[in-house]
């Protein structure tokens, strides 16, 4: 018999393979974290699988490394996003910047109690909402590679944004915020600095000019030589290209996207 559920709980479901691990987050959880109710323990893809499906559970701690198989596969087959996830992992693995990418939370083992409330509080939040998690939808659809155009998600004071990496043309730094310049003349302000940004978007062909700005190579126009040097953006505005950095954008710049 299902137990009766406080309507305010989460309820939530644990997925992992490991006993130490999984009965380490489930004391936590009980301890810590009132107001999250574990529905249901898995330990393979199967039982995971006919956990989400039976329980419908508003939040999922998932795994990554599974013994036979990973948490995505989990994802993949059940195929609804309506509900938060929480990975966790003990390793800084080829992942964690895909989770990043799509402002998803993780957690390295073993757990903090600080950062697994934080995880908590923001997964309650967001189901306050009570929308669709297109956060983990978008983080598939990259993961899988379905869509040409990888799409980031970006958080700011009001909402996330889902923004598609093409449509990017410069991001600036702005003291510890970010600005994100994009085509049709909009303008995000995100709450991370650069840093990180410039470690997401290395890979799709963003260089970091100088210390305050990456820029989209596709959307570079042209390099101007006097004054300095500086970059000419499609969108006409320009980026200071420091010295040091002018070398490797040349580099960049003259290999196919």
């Amino acid at each position: 018999m299902k137990k009766n559920l406080n309507p305010q709980d989460l309820k939530t479901v644990i997925v992992e393979d490991e006993p130490h691990s999984r009965e380490s987050l489930r004391n936590l959880l009980k301890e810590f974290c009132p107001g999250t109710e574990i529905v249901a323990v898995a330990e393979t893809i199967e039982e995971a699988i006919k956990a989400i499906q039976e329980f419908q559970p508003d939040l999922v701690f998932l795994d990554i490394e599974l013994q036979r198989g990973t948490g995505f596969d989990i994802l993949e087959k059940v195929k609804r996003f309506d509900f938060e996830v929480v990975f966790t992992t003990a390793f800084e693995n080829y992942a964690i910047r895909a989770i990043k990418f799509s402002a998803l939370d993780y957690l390295l083992k073993p757990i903090d109690v600080e950062e697994l409330n934080l995880a908590v509080n923001k997964a309650r939040s967001r189901r306050e909402e009570n929308m669709q998690n297109k956060n983990l939808f978008y983080f598939m659809q990259n993961l899988k590679g379905l869509n040409n155009q990888k799409t980031i998600t970006l958080a700011t004071a009001e909402e996330l944004e889902f923004v598609d990496v093409s449509d990017i043309i410069k991001v600036e730094a702005s003291g510890s915020y970010t600005t994100f310049y994009l085509k049709n003349n909009r303008k995000l302000l995100v709450s991370k600095n650069l840093r990180e940004y410039e470690n997401l978007l290395s890979d799709c062909r963003f260089f970091r000019v100088h210390h305050s700005c990456l820029v989209n190579l596709n959307e570079v126009e042209k390099y101007v030589k006097v004054d300095g040097g500086y970059i000419v953006l499609k969108d006409g505005s320009h980026a200071s290209l420091s010295q040091k950095r002018k070398e490797k954008f040349i580099e960049l710049m003259n290999q196919h996207p």
